[in-house]
């Protein structure tokens, strides 16, 4: 089985490019999804937090206030330390715990959906690593749009990220998306043929 990480700046298309993978049939390990399990309603990341910030990262039915604790964690780099101190831990044993799912049932890809890939060293359970790029233009319109941001709010995010030259240093693969959704799946749909549908 081929581990492949995808991986990118913020707003770089890359959940776009896992989406592709997974209407392809590819199974497809998204940290986010992980990080927001390991958050649920009285889990062991959730009891964490709470015990560290307080209450007031809650919502009123006792979930996690994600926007309140991405305000904290984006306007100061010691609680996103924290933050990630904290959970990493929980959310790299979830993924390794589905990989080896993955392996069991023996799929011959999977994808590794992962943000912060290189920040928090997941290279080492990854055959190859696919990196997406785009201009900081090109992030900042896409936060301003998609989560509301000020130019100023998005560029602390970008910030809060190792670069995305140094994550191009570090690629195997590397895909610029500053193009349509139909030249992703090309992409997509052609390394798959090109990398894998042969073997």
């Amino acid at each position: 089985m081929r581990v492949i990480g995808l991986t990118g700046g913020i707003a770089s298309g890359k959940s776009t490019i896992s989406n592709i993978f997974k209407n392809a049939g590819i199974p497809i390990i998204d940290a986010d999804v992980v990080a927001r399990k390991v958050v649920e309603k009285n889990s062991v990341g959730l009891t964490s937090l709470t015990k560290r910030f307080g209450n007031s990262i809650l919502l009123d039915d006792g979930s996690l206030d994600r926007t309140q604790l991405g305000r904290k964690m984006f306007s100061d780099a010691s609680v996103l330390k924290e933050v990630n101190d904290l959970l990493q831990p929980l959310i790299r044993t979830e993924i390794e715990l589905q990989i080896q799912e993955a392996k069991k049932q023996n799929h011959p890809l999977i994808i590794l959906d992962i943000p912060l890939l290189f920040e928090m060293h997941y290279e080492t359970l990854c055959d190859e690593i696919i990196v997406v790029v785009v201009s900081v233009e090109t992030q900042i319109q896409r936060l301003k749009n998609r989560n509301g941001l000020t130019k100023e709010e998005a560029l602390k995010r970008i910030a809060s990220q190792m670069s995305l030259e140094e994550k191009v240093k570090k690629a195997d693969i590397v895909w610029t998306n500053e193009g349509s959704i139909e030249e992703l799946e090309a992409r997509v749909h052609q390394w798959l043929l090109e990398n894998f549908r042969k073997k």
